[in-house]
C-alpha cells in the first residue's frame, strides 16, 4: 500500500489540511492517508507539548466526520519518546508496516528549510516527500536547488491550488472568527 505521511501540530485542523488530504487521496495515487499528530516539533517552541492529546482527539473527531477522504489519524509520535524527529517516525512505521511505502507530506515552507531536519537526506532518498505550494515559496526553484545537490533525492511537487490559511492565522484570530476553516 502507498501511504502519504501527513505529520503537524494540526492546532486546529482546518479546510486547508482537509483539502491536501482531498489531493492526496483523490489526485496523487495514494492509498490511503496517515495524519500524524505530532506533540512537538523540535524546531518550534515547546508549548504545543501541552495540548497534545487534545490535538489528537479533535483531529480524529474531524477526520470521522469525512470517511470519504481514506484517512487515519495516528498517535505513532504520542507514544514516541522525544525528540519527535520525522526519520524515527517514517522508520517506525516502516519497521510496523514492511510492506508499505511511505512519503512525507510538506508544504514549500518545510522544503525550504529541510537541510536542518535530522537526516533529511535519508528521508528525502528513502521516503521522498510530496510538496504543497505555499504562499511566498518558489517551490520550483527549492527543489530545483535540492535536486542538483542530489539527483536521488524523491520530490513530487504536488500540481495542487494554493491554500492560503494556516492554523496559526485561526489561532491568532479565535476560532470564533474564522470557523467556517475548521474542518
Amino acid at each position: 500500500m502507498r501511504v502519504a505521511v501527513y505529520s503537524g501540530s494540526f492546532d486546529p485542523l482546518h479546510i486547508g489540511h482537509k483539502a491536501i488530504m482531498e489531493y492526496l487521496t483523490r489526485n496523487a495515487s495514494f492509498d490511503c492517508v496517515y495524519l500524524v499528530v505530532s506533540p512537538q516539533n523540535p524546531l518550534k517552541d515547546s508549548s504545543k507539548a501541552d495540548n497534545a492529546s487534545q490535538r489528537y482527539a479533535a483531529a480524529v473527531e474531524a477526520v470521522s466526520r469525512h470517511p470519504e477522504l481514506n484517512v487515519r489519524v495516528e498517535d505513532i509520535e504520542m507514544k514516541m519518546s522525544a525528540p519527535h524527529y520525522t526519520i524515527r517516525t517514517l522508520d517506525a512505521l516502516k519497521e510496523r508496516e514492511s510492506d508499505n511505502t511511505f512519503v512525507l507530506v510538506i508544504g514549500a515552507d518545510n522544503l525550504a528549510i529541510i537541510k536542518h531536519w535530522k537526516d533529511s537526506e535519508r528521508i528525502l532518498k528513502e521516503y521522498g516527500v510530496v510538496v504543497f505550494p505555499r504562499e511566498g515559496y518558489d517551490l520550483d526553484a527549492i527543489a530545483a536547488q535540492l535536486l542538483s545537490e542530489s539527483p536521488d533525492y524523491k520530490i513530487t511537487i504536488a500540481d495542487a491550488p494554493l491554500v492560503n490559511i494556516s492554523s496559526t492565522q485561526i489561532r491568532e484570530s479565535g476560532a470564533g472568527e474564522m470557523s467556517e476553516f475548521l474542518m
